[in-house]
Protein backbone atom coordinates (compact mmCIF):
# COMPACT_ATOMS: atom_id res chain seq x y z
CA UNK A 1 0.00 0.00 0.00
CA UNK A 2 2.44 2.65 -1.29
CA UNK A 3 1.76 6.45 -0.33
CA UNK A 4 -0.17 8.15 -2.54
CA UNK A 5 -1.45 11.37 -1.18
CA UNK A 6 -3.45 14.03 -2.52
CA UNK A 7 -2.01 17.22 -3.45
CA UNK A 8 -1.88 19.33 0.42
CA UNK A 9 -3.04 22.94 -0.12
CA UNK A 10 -0.20 23.96 2.28
CA UNK A 11 -0.90 27.56 1.91
CA UNK A 12 -5.02 27.13 2.61
CA UNK A 13 -3.88 25.17 5.48
CA UNK A 14 -1.71 27.49 6.92
CA UNK A 15 -4.54 30.37 6.97
CA UNK A 16 -7.23 28.19 8.28
CA UNK A 17 -5.24 26.32 11.07
CA UNK A 18 -6.64 27.64 14.81
CA UNK A 19 -5.99 25.16 18.08
CA UNK A 20 -8.47 25.12 20.91
CA UNK A 21 -8.03 23.96 24.12
CA UNK A 22 -10.18 23.70 27.20
CA UNK A 23 -8.82 24.99 30.66
CA UNK A 24 -9.09 21.66 32.04
CA UNK A 25 -8.04 19.13 29.75
CA UNK A 26 -6.13 16.19 30.56
CA UNK A 27 -4.58 14.05 28.06
CA UNK A 28 -5.47 10.95 30.02
CA UNK A 29 -9.44 11.78 30.51
CA UNK A 30 -10.20 13.97 27.76
CA UNK A 31 -8.69 11.30 25.00
CA UNK A 32 -7.52 7.74 26.00
CA UNK A 33 -10.66 7.77 28.57
CA UNK A 34 -12.91 9.33 26.21
CA UNK A 35 -11.88 6.66 23.63
CA UNK A 36 -12.47 3.77 25.86
CA UNK A 37 -15.92 4.40 26.85
CA UNK A 38 -16.39 5.58 23.24
CA UNK A 39 -14.71 2.74 21.02
CA UNK A 40 -13.20 0.14 22.53
CA UNK A 41 -10.57 -0.44 19.90
CA UNK A 42 -7.00 -1.71 19.94
CA UNK A 43 -4.77 0.96 21.61
CA UNK A 44 -1.65 -1.42 21.56
CA UNK A 45 0.30 -3.89 20.02
CA UNK A 46 2.52 -5.16 22.63
CA UNK A 47 5.03 -7.66 21.37
CA UNK A 48 7.58 -9.29 23.63
CA UNK A 49 11.74 -9.51 23.92
CA UNK A 50 11.21 -12.76 22.05
CA UNK A 51 9.25 -11.46 19.68
CA UNK A 52 6.87 -14.66 20.14
CA UNK A 53 3.86 -13.11 22.45
CA UNK A 54 1.91 -10.80 21.04
CA UNK A 55 -0.92 -8.73 23.49
CA UNK A 56 -3.44 -6.18 22.18
CA UNK A 57 -4.59 -3.74 24.69
CA UNK A 58 -7.70 -1.80 23.94
CA UNK A 59 -8.16 1.79 25.05
CA UNK A 60 -10.46 1.09 27.69
CA UNK A 61 -7.56 -1.79 29.30
CA UNK A 62 -5.77 1.13 29.30
CA UNK A 63 -8.15 3.69 30.77
CA UNK A 64 -9.02 1.16 33.37
CA UNK A 65 -5.20 0.30 34.75
CA UNK A 66 -4.12 3.68 34.64
CA UNK A 67 -6.90 4.38 36.86
CA UNK A 68 -5.79 1.47 39.27
CA UNK A 69 -2.31 3.00 39.34
CA UNK A 70 -3.38 6.79 39.88
CA UNK A 71 -5.58 5.08 42.71
CA UNK A 72 -2.39 3.36 44.18
CA UNK A 73 -0.55 7.39 44.02
CA UNK A 74 -3.82 8.58 45.94
CA UNK A 75 -3.21 5.87 48.39
CA UNK A 76 0.42 6.32 48.90
CA UNK A 77 -0.77 10.54 49.19
CA UNK A 78 0.78 11.24 45.99
CA UNK A 79 -0.62 14.98 45.30
CA UNK A 80 -1.00 17.26 41.66
CA UNK A 81 2.38 18.32 41.29
CA UNK A 82 4.53 15.68 42.84
CA UNK A 83 6.98 14.32 40.06
CA UNK A 84 7.92 11.08 39.51
CA UNK A 85 10.81 9.13 38.08
CA UNK A 86 9.85 6.30 35.68
CA UNK A 87 12.00 4.49 33.69
CA UNK A 88 10.61 1.69 32.06
CA UNK A 89 10.97 -0.02 29.06
CA UNK A 90 8.93 -0.46 25.87
CA UNK A 91 5.47 -2.73 27.94
CA UNK A 92 2.05 -1.75 28.45
CA UNK A 93 2.92 -0.61 32.17
CA UNK A 94 4.88 2.72 30.50
CA UNK A 95 1.38 3.80 29.36
CA UNK A 96 -0.37 2.63 33.08
CA UNK A 97 2.75 4.92 34.83
CA UNK A 98 1.99 8.10 32.22
CA UNK A 99 -1.78 8.28 31.93
CA UNK A 100 -2.00 6.95 35.80
CA UNK A 101 -0.04 10.02 36.93
CA UNK A 102 -1.50 12.58 34.23
CA UNK A 103 -5.08 11.62 35.61
CA UNK A 104 -4.21 12.81 39.54
CA UNK A 105 -1.91 15.83 38.50
CA UNK A 106 1.39 14.43 39.10
CA UNK A 107 4.74 15.38 36.55
CA UNK A 108 5.99 12.33 35.33
CA UNK A 109 9.47 12.38 34.06
CA UNK A 110 10.23 9.64 31.71
CA UNK A 111 13.92 8.72 31.63
CA UNK A 112 15.77 6.54 29.02
CA UNK A 113 16.79 3.29 30.03
CA UNK A 114 20.28 3.65 29.27
CA UNK A 115 20.66 5.73 32.27
CA UNK A 116 23.02 5.08 35.11
CA UNK A 117 22.26 5.86 39.10
CA UNK A 118 24.43 9.06 38.80
CA UNK A 119 22.07 10.26 35.84
CA UNK A 120 19.43 8.83 37.72
CA UNK A 121 20.33 10.87 41.30
CA UNK A 122 20.90 14.03 39.48
CA UNK A 123 17.40 14.02 37.30
CA UNK A 124 15.62 13.22 40.91
CA UNK A 125 17.73 16.55 42.69
CA UNK A 126 17.61 18.34 39.85
CA UNK A 127 13.76 18.20 39.93
CA UNK A 128 13.06 17.26 43.67
CA UNK A 129 11.03 13.91 42.23
CA UNK A 130 9.33 12.73 45.09
CA UNK A 131 8.81 8.77 43.75
CA UNK A 132 10.88 6.33 41.38
CA UNK A 133 9.11 4.16 39.20
CA UNK A 134 11.09 1.72 37.36
CA UNK A 135 11.93 -1.85 36.49
CA UNK A 136 13.93 -4.36 38.56
CA UNK A 137 16.81 -3.29 35.67
CA UNK A 138 17.20 -0.22 37.20
CA UNK A 139 16.00 -0.62 40.88
CA UNK A 140 19.58 -1.71 41.75
CA UNK A 141 20.94 1.45 40.96
CA UNK A 142 18.05 3.20 42.58
CA UNK A 143 19.17 1.30 45.73
CA UNK A 144 22.63 2.51 45.60
CA UNK A 145 21.88 6.35 45.35
CA UNK A 146 18.32 6.79 46.97
CA UNK A 147 20.46 8.29 50.58
CA UNK A 148 21.78 10.63 48.05
CA UNK A 149 18.40 11.88 46.89
CA UNK A 150 16.52 13.67 50.07
CA UNK A 151 13.08 14.26 48.13
CA UNK A 152 12.47 10.53 46.92
CA UNK A 153 9.92 9.05 49.18
CA UNK A 154 8.40 5.83 47.37
CA UNK A 155 9.93 3.60 45.00
CA UNK A 156 7.77 1.08 42.48
CA UNK A 157 9.09 -1.20 41.24
CA UNK A 158 7.38 -3.15 38.32
CA UNK A 159 8.09 -7.20 37.33
CA UNK A 160 9.26 -8.50 40.88
CA UNK A 161 9.25 -7.82 44.43
CA UNK A 162 12.07 -6.01 45.95
CA UNK A 163 12.62 -5.16 50.22
CA UNK A 164 11.68 -1.06 50.66
CA UNK A 165 10.11 -0.85 47.24
CA UNK A 166 6.44 -1.09 46.87
CA UNK A 167 5.27 -3.33 44.40
CA UNK A 168 3.25 -2.14 41.08
CA UNK A 169 1.75 -5.35 40.34
CA UNK A 170 0.59 -5.45 44.16
CA UNK A 171 -0.53 -2.33 44.54
CA UNK A 172 -2.51 -1.70 41.39
CA UNK A 173 -4.37 -5.11 42.14
CA UNK A 174 -5.71 -4.06 45.62
CA UNK A 175 -6.84 -0.27 43.73
CA UNK A 176 -10.17 0.62 42.05
CA UNK A 177 -10.47 0.57 38.64
CA UNK A 178 -12.99 3.46 38.90
CA UNK A 179 -11.68 7.04 39.14
CA UNK A 180 -14.13 9.65 39.88
CA UNK A 181 -12.40 12.68 38.11
CA UNK A 182 -14.49 15.48 39.95
CA UNK A 183 -13.27 14.56 42.63
CA UNK A 184 -9.59 15.13 41.81
CA UNK A 185 -8.08 18.15 41.85
CA UNK A 186 -8.34 20.15 38.49
CA UNK A 187 -5.80 19.50 36.28
CA UNK A 188 -5.33 22.99 33.99
CA UNK A 189 -3.96 23.04 30.38
CA UNK A 190 -0.57 25.65 31.42
CA UNK A 191 0.52 23.07 33.78
CA UNK A 192 2.59 20.68 34.07
CA UNK A 193 2.31 17.05 32.94
CA UNK A 194 5.87 16.03 31.71
CA UNK A 195 9.42 16.95 32.40
CA UNK A 196 12.15 15.99 29.83
CA UNK A 197 15.80 16.09 30.27
CA UNK A 198 17.64 17.36 27.56
CA UNK A 199 21.86 18.34 26.64
CA UNK A 200 23.56 20.98 26.34
CA UNK A 201 27.23 21.95 25.97
CA UNK A 202 27.82 24.18 28.66
CA UNK A 203 25.86 22.96 31.76
CA UNK A 204 24.59 19.81 32.76
CA UNK A 205 20.97 18.53 31.06
CA UNK A 206 18.00 20.80 31.55
CA UNK A 207 14.52 20.46 32.37
CA UNK A 208 12.06 21.02 29.75
CA UNK A 209 8.27 21.43 31.29
CA UNK A 210 5.54 20.05 28.85
CA UNK A 211 2.34 21.04 30.01
CA UNK A 212 -1.21 19.43 29.77
CA UNK A 213 -1.82 21.73 26.53
CA UNK A 214 1.47 19.88 24.74
CA UNK A 215 -0.32 16.57 24.34
CA UNK A 216 -3.30 17.71 22.25
CA UNK A 217 -1.10 20.06 20.45
CA UNK A 218 0.82 16.98 18.66
CA UNK A 219 -2.56 16.40 16.85
CA UNK A 220 -0.41 18.77 14.51
CA UNK A 221 2.61 16.22 14.73
CA UNK A 222 -0.21 13.94 13.78
CA UNK A 223 -2.25 15.38 11.24
CA UNK A 224 0.72 16.88 8.81
CA UNK A 225 3.50 14.91 9.59
CA UNK A 226 2.73 11.42 10.77
CA UNK A 227 -0.80 11.61 8.93
CA UNK A 228 -2.56 9.19 11.71
CA UNK A 229 -6.00 7.65 11.07
CA UNK A 230 -8.25 5.59 13.41
CA UNK A 231 -7.46 2.29 11.33
CA UNK A 232 -4.10 2.50 11.51
CA UNK A 233 -0.91 0.57 12.93
CA UNK A 234 1.67 3.04 13.85
CA UNK A 235 5.25 1.68 15.14
CA UNK A 236 7.80 4.43 15.90
CA UNK A 237 11.32 3.30 16.72
CA UNK A 238 12.60 4.91 20.28
CA UNK A 239 13.27 4.64 23.87
CA UNK A 240 10.84 5.73 26.04
CA UNK A 241 12.42 7.96 27.77
CA UNK A 242 13.07 10.34 25.22
CA UNK A 243 10.62 12.98 24.27
CA UNK A 244 10.02 11.13 20.73
CA UNK A 245 8.08 8.99 22.53
CA UNK A 246 5.40 11.28 23.33
CA UNK A 247 6.12 12.11 19.74
CA UNK A 248 5.51 8.41 18.36
CA UNK A 249 4.14 6.52 21.18
CA UNK A 250 1.63 8.82 23.09
CA UNK A 251 0.44 11.79 21.90
CA UNK A 252 -0.44 11.81 18.30
CA UNK A 253 -1.04 8.09 18.09
CA UNK A 254 -3.84 7.94 21.21
CA UNK A 255 -4.98 11.71 19.86
CA UNK A 256 -5.66 9.84 16.21
CA UNK A 257 -7.49 6.54 17.64
CA UNK A 258 -4.44 4.63 16.09
CA UNK A 259 -3.42 1.02 17.07
CA UNK A 260 0.30 1.44 18.72
CA UNK A 261 2.92 -0.90 18.32
CA UNK A 262 4.71 -1.77 21.30
CA UNK A 263 7.88 -3.93 20.97
CA UNK A 264 10.19 -4.50 23.76
CA UNK A 265 13.68 -5.72 21.70
CA UNK A 266 16.92 -4.85 22.35
CA UNK A 267 19.56 -3.21 19.66
CA UNK A 268 17.89 -2.93 15.86
CA UNK A 269 17.66 -7.06 14.90
CA UNK A 270 16.76 -6.38 10.93
CA UNK A 271 15.00 -9.76 10.55
CA UNK A 272 13.15 -9.41 13.88
CA UNK A 273 11.56 -5.64 12.60
CA UNK A 274 11.03 -6.21 8.87
CA UNK A 275 9.15 -9.75 10.54
CA UNK A 276 7.18 -7.30 12.41
CA UNK A 277 5.81 -4.99 9.96
CA UNK A 278 5.37 -8.06 7.91
CA UNK A 279 3.05 -10.10 10.16
CA UNK A 280 1.48 -7.18 12.19
CA UNK A 281 0.52 -5.10 8.68
CA UNK A 282 2.16 -1.52 9.97
CA UNK A 283 0.79 1.09 8.13
CA UNK A 284 2.84 3.89 9.55
CA UNK A 285 6.89 4.16 10.29
CA UNK A 286 8.42 6.27 12.29
CA UNK A 287 12.39 5.51 12.41
CA UNK A 288 15.55 7.12 12.62
CA UNK A 289 18.07 8.14 9.48
CA UNK A 290 20.39 5.39 11.10
CA UNK A 291 18.07 2.86 11.09
CA UNK A 292 16.77 3.96 7.23
CA UNK A 293 20.68 3.51 6.41
CA UNK A 294 21.07 -0.04 7.67
CA UNK A 295 17.41 -0.84 5.91
CA UNK A 296 18.98 0.19 2.94
CA UNK A 297 21.87 -2.02 2.48
CA UNK A 298 19.33 -5.12 3.16
CA UNK A 299 17.48 -6.96 0.86
CA UNK A 300 14.24 -6.76 1.74
CA UNK A 301 12.52 -8.65 -1.16
CA UNK A 302 12.18 -11.97 1.08
CA UNK A 303 9.29 -9.67 3.16
CA UNK A 304 6.13 -8.76 2.48
CA UNK A 305 5.82 -4.47 3.44
CA UNK A 306 2.78 -3.71 1.40
CA UNK A 307 0.72 -2.93 4.11
CA UNK A 308 3.12 0.12 4.71
CA UNK A 309 1.39 3.65 3.62
CA UNK A 310 3.62 6.24 5.62
CA UNK A 311 7.45 6.27 6.46
CA UNK A 312 8.66 9.58 8.15
CA UNK A 313 11.98 10.19 9.55
CA UNK A 314 13.02 12.82 11.67
CA UNK A 315 16.69 13.05 14.48
CA UNK A 316 19.16 13.91 11.42
CA UNK A 317 19.35 14.86 8.07
CA UNK A 318 18.55 11.59 5.99
CA UNK A 319 20.59 10.81 3.08
CA UNK A 320 18.91 11.01 -0.49
CA UNK A 321 20.58 7.29 -1.44
CA UNK A 322 18.69 5.64 1.72
CA UNK A 323 15.36 7.73 0.43
CA UNK A 324 16.14 6.44 -2.84
CA UNK A 325 16.56 2.46 -1.61
CA UNK A 326 13.40 2.43 0.87
CA UNK A 327 11.06 3.74 -1.76
CA UNK A 328 12.39 0.82 -4.18
CA UNK A 329 11.51 -1.07 -1.53
CA UNK A 330 8.18 -0.28 -0.29
CA UNK A 331 6.78 2.46 -2.69
CA UNK A 332 7.21 4.75 0.20
CA UNK A 333 8.73 7.81 0.28
CA UNK A 334 10.63 8.76 4.04
CA UNK A 335 8.73 12.08 4.67
CA UNK A 336 11.62 14.18 7.11
CA UNK A 337 11.17 16.30 10.38
CA UNK A 338 12.18 18.46 12.43
CA UNK A 339 11.26 19.22 16.32
CA UNK A 340 13.06 19.08 19.53
CA UNK A 341 12.05 18.13 22.94
CA UNK A 342 10.98 21.89 23.38
CA UNK A 343 8.79 21.48 20.74
CA UNK A 344 6.11 19.47 19.11
CA UNK A 345 6.82 18.89 15.02
CA UNK A 346 7.21 22.43 13.37
CA UNK A 347 8.88 21.39 10.22
CA UNK A 348 7.93 19.03 8.11
CA UNK A 349 7.64 16.98 4.51
CA UNK A 350 3.85 16.90 4.52
CA UNK A 351 2.15 14.44 2.66
CA UNK A 352 1.13 15.55 -1.04
CA UNK A 353 3.61 18.01 -0.90
CA UNK A 354 6.87 18.01 -3.14
CA UNK A 355 9.41 16.66 -1.20
CA UNK A 356 13.19 17.84 -1.43
CA UNK A 357 15.51 15.04 -0.52
CA UNK A 358 17.91 16.83 2.06
CA UNK A 359 15.31 19.11 2.89
CA UNK A 360 13.43 19.05 6.46
CA UNK A 361 10.44 20.30 4.45
CA UNK A 362 8.40 23.85 5.45
CA UNK A 363 6.89 24.80 8.83
CA UNK A 364 3.29 23.24 9.88
CA UNK A 365 0.44 25.10 9.99
CA UNK A 366 0.22 26.41 13.74
CA UNK A 367 3.39 27.56 13.71
CA UNK A 368 5.46 30.82 12.66
CA UNK A 369 8.93 29.95 11.98
CA UNK A 370 11.91 30.99 9.92
CA UNK A 371 15.55 31.79 9.51
CA UNK A 372 17.28 34.23 11.57
CA UNK A 373 20.07 36.26 12.49
CA UNK A 374 21.45 37.19 16.09
CA UNK A 375 19.51 40.33 16.08
CA UNK A 376 15.81 38.51 15.22
CA UNK A 377 16.20 39.81 11.81
CA UNK A 378 14.53 37.04 9.13
CA UNK A 379 17.70 36.28 6.81
CA UNK A 380 17.28 36.43 3.18
CA UNK A 381 17.22 33.25 0.97
CA UNK A 382 19.93 30.23 1.32
CA UNK A 383 21.72 32.26 3.98
CA UNK A 384 22.49 30.11 6.98
CA UNK A 385 21.05 31.87 10.01
CA UNK A 386 19.44 30.34 13.61
CA UNK A 387 15.96 28.18 13.30
CA UNK A 388 13.47 29.96 15.19
CA UNK A 389 9.60 30.10 16.21
CA UNK A 390 8.06 33.89 16.71
CA UNK A 391 6.87 34.08 19.46
CA UNK A 392 2.77 34.84 18.76
CA UNK A 393 -0.55 35.30 20.66
CA UNK A 394 -1.91 33.29 21.22
CA UNK A 395 1.15 31.24 22.21
CA UNK A 396 2.74 28.46 19.65
CA UNK A 397 0.70 25.42 19.89
CA UNK A 398 3.01 23.06 21.80
CA UNK A 399 6.15 25.35 22.09
CA UNK A 400 7.39 25.35 26.08
CA UNK A 401 7.32 28.09 28.32
CA UNK A 402 11.40 28.13 28.91
CA UNK A 403 13.44 25.84 31.12
CA UNK A 404 12.27 24.60 34.63
CA UNK A 405 13.99 26.20 37.36
CA UNK A 406 16.53 27.60 34.81
CA UNK A 407 16.00 31.44 34.10
CA UNK A 408 19.42 31.96 32.59
CA UNK A 409 18.73 29.26 29.65
CA UNK A 410 14.94 30.42 29.21
CA UNK A 411 16.09 34.13 28.71
CA UNK A 412 19.28 32.75 26.67
CA UNK A 413 17.01 31.06 24.13
CA UNK A 414 14.10 33.73 24.11
CA UNK A 415 14.94 37.05 22.82
CA UNK A 416 14.21 39.29 20.34
CA UNK A 417 10.54 38.12 20.07
CA UNK A 418 11.65 34.64 19.02
CA UNK A 419 12.28 31.45 20.66
CA UNK A 420 15.99 30.17 19.26
CA UNK A 421 15.98 26.89 18.66
CA UNK A 422 19.80 26.24 19.08
CA UNK A 423 19.92 24.88 15.04
CA UNK A 424 21.50 26.38 11.74
CA UNK A 425 19.89 26.37 8.67
CA UNK A 426 18.98 27.68 5.15
CA UNK A 427 15.54 28.52 3.77
CA UNK A 428 15.24 28.61 0.21
CA UNK A 429 13.34 30.32 -1.90
CA UNK A 430 9.99 28.61 -1.75
CA UNK A 431 10.26 28.37 1.40
CA UNK A 432 11.77 24.97 2.38
CA UNK A 433 14.07 24.29 5.31
CA UNK A 434 17.28 23.04 4.97
CA UNK A 435 19.38 21.95 7.97
CA UNK A 436 22.80 23.26 8.60
CA UNK A 437 24.21 22.18 11.77
CA UNK A 438 23.65 23.11 16.18
CA UNK A 439 25.10 25.91 17.02
CA UNK A 440 25.73 24.57 20.65
CA UNK A 441 27.68 21.75 19.32
CA UNK A 442 25.80 18.85 20.34
CA UNK A 443 26.16 15.80 18.79
CA UNK A 444 24.04 13.74 17.05
CA UNK A 445 24.70 9.96 16.80
CA UNK A 446 22.16 7.13 15.64
CA UNK A 447 19.08 9.39 16.90
CA UNK A 448 20.37 10.08 20.46
CA UNK A 449 21.67 13.97 21.24
CA UNK A 450 24.83 14.08 23.46
CA UNK A 451 26.21 16.84 25.00
CA UNK A 452 30.02 17.49 24.58
CA UNK A 453 30.15 18.82 27.92
CA UNK A 454 28.72 15.61 29.53
CA UNK A 455 31.48 13.47 27.71
CA UNK A 456 34.18 15.65 28.79
CA UNK A 457 33.21 15.79 32.67
CA UNK A 458 32.80 11.85 32.70
CA UNK A 459 36.35 11.67 31.04
CA UNK A 460 37.77 14.09 33.81
CA UNK A 461 36.90 11.63 36.37
CA UNK A 462 38.91 8.76 34.87
CA UNK A 463 42.41 9.31 36.63
CA UNK A 464 44.70 9.41 33.52
CA UNK A 465 43.06 12.16 31.76
CA UNK A 466 44.14 15.59 32.49
CA UNK A 467 42.19 17.66 29.66
CA UNK A 468 39.32 16.65 26.48
CA UNK A 469 37.70 18.28 24.18
CA UNK A 470 34.66 16.51 22.64
CA UNK A 471 33.25 16.78 18.98
CA UNK A 472 31.60 15.32 16.40
CA UNK A 473 33.13 12.74 13.49
CA UNK A 474 30.88 12.39 10.55
CA UNK A 475 30.07 8.69 10.14
CA UNK A 476 28.29 6.98 7.46
CA UNK A 477 26.16 4.44 9.34
CA UNK A 478 25.59 6.69 12.21
CA UNK A 479 25.17 10.22 10.97
CA UNK A 480 27.78 11.28 13.52
CA UNK A 481 29.98 9.55 16.45
CA UNK A 482 31.32 11.24 19.19
CA UNK A 483 34.92 12.01 19.14
CA UNK A 484 37.60 12.85 22.07
CA UNK A 485 40.66 15.02 22.12
CA UNK A 486 42.30 13.83 25.22
CA UNK A 487 45.77 15.44 26.78
CA UNK A 488 47.02 12.36 29.28
CA UNK A 489 48.36 13.10 32.88
CA UNK A 490 52.09 12.56 33.65
CA UNK A 491 53.17 8.66 34.03
CA UNK A 492 50.52 7.72 31.35
CA UNK A 493 51.62 6.65 27.64
CA UNK A 494 48.94 7.20 25.06
CA UNK A 495 48.04 3.38 23.24
CA UNK A 496 45.17 1.63 22.21
CA UNK A 497 44.84 -0.25 25.23
CA UNK A 498 44.61 2.41 27.49
CA UNK A 499 42.16 4.51 24.41
CA UNK A 500 39.75 1.00 25.09
CA UNK A 501 40.02 1.68 29.04
CA UNK A 502 38.79 4.74 29.35
CA UNK A 503 36.00 3.78 26.65
CA UNK A 504 34.34 1.01 29.17
CA UNK A 505 34.85 3.63 31.94
CA UNK A 506 33.18 6.19 30.60
CA UNK A 507 30.45 3.66 29.53
CA UNK A 508 30.03 2.73 33.27
CA UNK A 509 29.91 5.82 34.56
CA UNK A 510 27.46 7.13 32.21
CA UNK A 511 24.90 6.42 29.29
CA UNK A 512 26.87 3.85 27.40
CA UNK A 513 25.78 5.60 23.89
CA UNK A 514 27.47 8.94 25.17
CA UNK A 515 31.28 6.71 25.13
CA UNK A 516 33.75 8.03 22.58
CA UNK A 517 33.86 6.07 19.86
CA UNK A 518 37.10 7.10 18.49
CA UNK A 519 39.95 8.48 21.03
CA UNK A 520 43.06 10.80 19.75
CA UNK A 521 45.56 11.71 22.17
CA UNK A 522 47.42 15.55 22.21
CA UNK A 523 49.86 17.34 23.83
CA UNK A 524 47.61 20.38 23.52
CA UNK A 525 44.21 21.79 22.77
CA UNK A 526 43.83 25.02 20.15
CA UNK A 527 42.63 27.37 22.58
CA UNK A 528 41.59 31.01 22.23
CA UNK A 529 43.00 33.77 24.00
CA UNK A 530 40.68 33.59 27.05
CA UNK A 531 41.89 30.15 27.20
CA UNK A 532 37.93 28.79 25.63
CA UNK A 533 38.90 25.52 23.79
CA UNK A 534 38.37 26.86 19.81
CA UNK A 535 36.26 23.39 18.94
CA UNK A 536 36.23 24.73 15.30
CA UNK A 537 39.89 23.26 14.90
CA UNK A 538 38.91 20.30 16.19
CA UNK A 539 35.99 19.75 14.17
CA UNK A 540 38.02 20.59 10.84
CA UNK A 541 40.30 18.34 11.96
CA UNK A 542 38.17 15.49 12.87
CA UNK A 543 36.92 15.68 9.37
CA UNK A 544 40.36 14.25 7.68
CA UNK A 545 40.82 11.59 10.67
Amino acid sequence: MADNFPPFDYEAARAEFSFDVADDFNFAFDVVGKRGRENDKTALIAIDRSGENVVHHSYADLDRASNRFANALIELGIQKGDSALVVIPRIAEWYHVLLGCTKIGAVSMPGTNLLTGKDIEYRINKAGAKIAVVTETHATAVDKIKDNCPTLEHLIVIGSERPGWSSFEVMCAAASDEVDRAALPQTKSDELMLIYFTSGTTAMPKMVGRDHAYSLAHSITGDYWANLKADDIHWALTDTGWAKAAWGLLCPPLLAGSAVLLYDGEGFDVDAHLKIIQEQKVTTFCAPPTIYRVLAQTDVSGYDLSSLRHCIGAGEPLNPEAMRSWKEATGCDIHDGYGQTETINIVANIPGMEIRPGSMGKPVPGIDLDVIDDDGNVVADDEVGHIAVKITDPWPPGLFHGYYKDDAATAKSFRNGWYYTGDTATRDADGYIWFVGRSDDVITSSGYRISPFEVESALMEHEAVVESAVVAKKDDMRGEIVLAYIILGQGYEASDDLAKEIQNFIKKLTAPYKYPRQIVFREALPKTISGKIRRVELREEAENL
